[in-house]
């Protein structure tokens, strides 16, 4: 194959091989980072989390499993879910929840109603702004709502209770001019001297101790979370489609022309014979050809080196060989003639005088 098929070739599969990894193994999608107390994007709580700092609230980030809560001590424990899911507990946060705990969840999945999308509902810490028409009927104590539905509602469990939101954006960094919406989430989760849990585990942040039992405390896996690593699995993957194709080529083997040693002599021939070409001396051709070709046929019938006329060449054959030298008695007449011959009829004479040597 052509180098340049070649290069081609070996161009698309490397950009398919990189749009796959940029597909497949480039960095995550920012949706995770959505609602955690670490993003200062519009979505993120971060601003929450330090307006609840400069309150001098009890306030930690979370970066453990679930099932690493101590439900000996009482605590408050949020997330910000970053997909939205039903306002049901599972029976290990059931079990949390009723020994006294509370979990808040903000971003549940309810239904779409006929309220406006952004309205502002009132609360004890006055207009609360919410961006969202889900809402929710049912069963449980309304917090924040209107005659569409619950925006946020608690149910009991236990000892405990589950607090939900439709929106997973209600004290979101978007809101930091809208002071109420900071200040209602604080009015929900500070109870008393509780603890403040906020789950970054849900987000990918884990505690080293968490990383290490998983196996995920060394560089490589660091590394794995970061751009720079479908960068670098790009380059080597690149670099090594880059070396095979210098080593192999696609399709069958062609064996290599091997250019042939060109000798001296023969090199002087091919270079005459141009420079007569152009010149269009073929009559200096046919009387030079003409003599050494006589010259070998009279050593082939046993005469000397002097040349003979033609017709005693022509008598020696037929008496040695025993046919008619037809072949032999045309390319003596055109050499004989002496003139200028046209390539055509110089091919002609020569290959009369080939057939007259293989006889």
């Amino acid at each position: 194959m052509k180098r340049s098929n070649r290069l081609a070739w070996l161009g698309t599969i490397a950009l398919g091989v990189m749009i796959i990894l940029t597909l497949f193994a480039g960095p995550t999608s920012s949706k995770i980072n959505s609602g955690s107390t670490y993003s200062r994007s519009p979505d993120g709580y971060g601003a929450w989390y330090s307006f609840m700092q400069e309150q001098k609230a009890s306030i930690q980030r979370w970066q453990k499993p679930f099932n690493n809560l101590n439900s000996e001590k009482r605590s408050v424990l949020i997330q910000v879910t970053t997909r939205q899911r039903k306002s049901t507990l599972d029976s290990e946060e059931q079990a949390w929840v009723k020994a006294g705990n509370i979990l808040v969840l903000l971003g549940v999945q309810e239904q779409v109603s006929a309220a406006n999308f952004s309205t502002l509902q009132k609360s004890s810490t006055g207009n609360v702004k919410i961006d969202t028409k889900r809402r929710f009927i049912g069963k449980g104590e309304v917090s924040l709502g209107d005659r569409f539905g619950a925006v946020v509602w608690e149910q009991q469990y236990g000892k405990g209770k589950a607090i939900f939101s439709t929106t997973p954006y209600l004290a979101a960094n978007a809101y930091q001019d809208d002071l109420s919406n900071f200040q209602y989430l604080s009015s929900l989760v500070r109870k008393k001297d509780d603890l403040i849990l906020v789950d970054e585990y849900i987000h990918g942040y884990k505690d080293p101790s968490v990383k290490k039992s998983e196996g995920k405390g060394d560089l490589f896996h660091y590394l794995t979370q970061t751009p720079l690593f479908p960068a670098l699995l790009q380059a080597g993957v690149l670099l090594l489609v880059l070396i095979w194709g210098e080593n192999c080529r696609f399709g069958k083997p062609v064996a290599l022309d091997t250019t042939p040693v060109i000798e001296n002599s023969e090199a002087y021939i091919q270079a005459l014979a141009g420079v007569l070409q152009k010149a269009e001396s073929s009559d200096f051709v046919t009387e030079v050809v003409g003599k050494e070709e006589k010259r070998q046929l009279q050593k082939a019938l046993g005469f000397g080196q002097e040349l003979l006329d033609d017709q005693t060449l022509i008598d020696a054959w037929e008496q040695q060989k025993g046919d008619r030298p037809s072949e032999l008695k045309a390319a003596l007449k055109l050499q004989s003639q002496k003139r200028r011959l046209n390539e055509k009829d110089l091919i002609n004479w020569l290959r009369k005088w080939q057939n007259v040597r293989l006889h």
